[in-house]
């Protein structure tokens, strides 16, 4: 049986998402480099990049950047110009030389998806595919806020047309989106979750520091702000240890 990370992300996932745009992915990678001017330069990175928002920003600055994703639909969405820096794959199993890369960027939560295991062991592939010197960009959800500001449900009527249920609960130490999505052109009606482990900030420093990476600064949104036990986003700038 599929997982829900292999059947979600496709031309609903893009429509539901939508408000995450162009403004917000420059907005992001401006901060990103203000922070670790080295994703820049050298191969970089940019995994699980979707339709490749962000790498479109990043490599505007570092022509050696590119993504990888699992879903062909969203790679598909890029730009005929991305498209040949674009790589279909699953980061568990990135097929990069020990040591080859300058930076990886996660932007959007693209961790927790998997058991407690492989998300651990995906830290120490990351870790092992940087150059030393190299920065491990980490956007991922302020576990603290989630569980103490969690809304239960919502309605949403997503521009395309969208009419979207969603549910919300943590479920032991993930928290579950539980989604009704209908088209009424069509009448079509489909249900889809995600499910993302929740680690506090302390977790997620002690794997890095496991695999040999060192936290340089830490944020808590795409602007830059300081990060606190309020804030939206839990975002990590690592370095790889010399």
């Amino acid at each position: 049986m599929e997982e829900w990370y292999q059947q979600w992300f496709d031309a609903d996932y893009a429509e539901l998402y939508a408000h995450r745009d162009a403004a917000e992915a420059a907005l992001g990678v401006a901060t990103a480099l203000a922070a670790a001017p080295e994703l820049a330069r050298g191969p970089v990175l940019d995994l699980a990049c979707g339709s490749g928002r962000h790498l479109e920003v990043l490599r505007s600055c570092n022509p050696q950047a590119f993504g990888l994703d699992l879903s062909l639909s969203l790679l598909s969405r890029a730009g005929s110009g991305l498209r040949p820096w674009l790589v279909q794959g699953d980061m568990r199993r990135l097929p990069l030389r020990p040591g080859s890369l300058a930076g990886i960027c996660l932007w959007f939560t693209p961790f927790g998806y998997f058991d407690d295991g492989e998300n651990r062991r995906l830290f120490g592939g990351l870790a092992d595919v940087l150059e030393p010197g190299g920065i491990l960009w980490m956007d991922y959800l302020n576990a603290p806020a989630v569980r103490s500001d969690l809304t239960p449900a919502e309605e949403r009527l997503v521009r395309g047309g969208l009419e979207v249920e969603i549910r919300r609960s943590l479920e032991g130490n993930r928290v579950v989106k539980r989604m009704r999505i209908r088209r009424p052109a069509t009448g079509d009606l489909r249900e889809v979750a995600e499910s993302v482990r929740l680690y506090d900030p302390a977790e997620l420093e002690g794997f890095a520091a496991e695999v040999g990476l060192r936290l340089r600064c830490v944020f808590g949104g795409y602007d830059g702000t300081g990060y606190g036990a309020a804030s939206s986003r839990w975002i990590g700038v690592f370095e790889k240890r010399q």
